[in-house]
């Protein structure tokens, strides 16, 4: 779940009122810091391990699917993913309808549903669900969660950075060098 999802799902079971101020809201930078602290303190013995696992899985998903511009975002880029994490991708292409053709020609059942566009502006997005088998015993099946954008969004989201200035999402060349480097709990400093 993004972060923006959670908070208002956390505020909802809080108070019982569907919308709460966002002034009243930790903001991502500090609830993203909390989960940093979390699994450095319970987690630190297989979240490495698991993350390496999720970010092996995305880049194979990357690699699938690369005519259709795909670029990671969430907690499998940022460094916080642990094994109960999905991949979250970013496709930007001509036609989206073209990727859910790919996938049924590829045999991979999946769920369509909405998810916000990264801009903000309430507009949504075709996401598609789907389980990530490996063909190596490296691991069990990924989730996966595939938003498709237009090709025009593209330019856009290649703009946004978190408040530490840091990029919202990479490309394959940008996960393969967070893998080389071993990098788990922070992400690169260019997309």
């Amino acid at each position: 779940m993004d972060y923006a999802a959670a908070k208002r799902k956390a505020a909802r079971q809080i108070t019982g009122e569907n919308r709460v101020a966002g002034e009243l809201l930790p903001d991502n930078d500090q609830i993203e810091s909390e989960v940093r602290q979390y699994v450095e303190t319970f987690l630190s013995d297989t979240q490495p391990a698991e993350l390496a696992h999720l970010r092996a899985s995305a880049l194979a998903v990357m690699d699938s699917l690369a005519r259709y511009r795909p670029y990671l975002t969430g907690a499998v880029f940022n460094g916080t993913a642990t094994a109960h994490s999905d991949v979250y991708l970013q496709a930007f292409c001509d036609n989206p309808k073209d990727v859910a053709i790919d996938l049924l020609n590829r045999g991979i059942d999946y769920e369509v549903s909405e998810t916000r566009h990264f801009n903000g502006r309430g507009a949504m997005i075709e996401t598609l669900s789907f389980l990530w088998r490996t063909h190596r015993a490296a691991g069990a099946p990924v989730g996966v969660h595939l938003a498709l954008y237009s090709l025009d969004d593209l330019r856009g989201a290649l703009k946004i950075s978190d408040a530490n200035g840091r990029p919202a999402r990479t490309d394959a060349d940008g996960l393969r060098a967070l893998i080389a480097a071993g990098a788990t709990s922070t992400a690169p400093a260019s997309a």
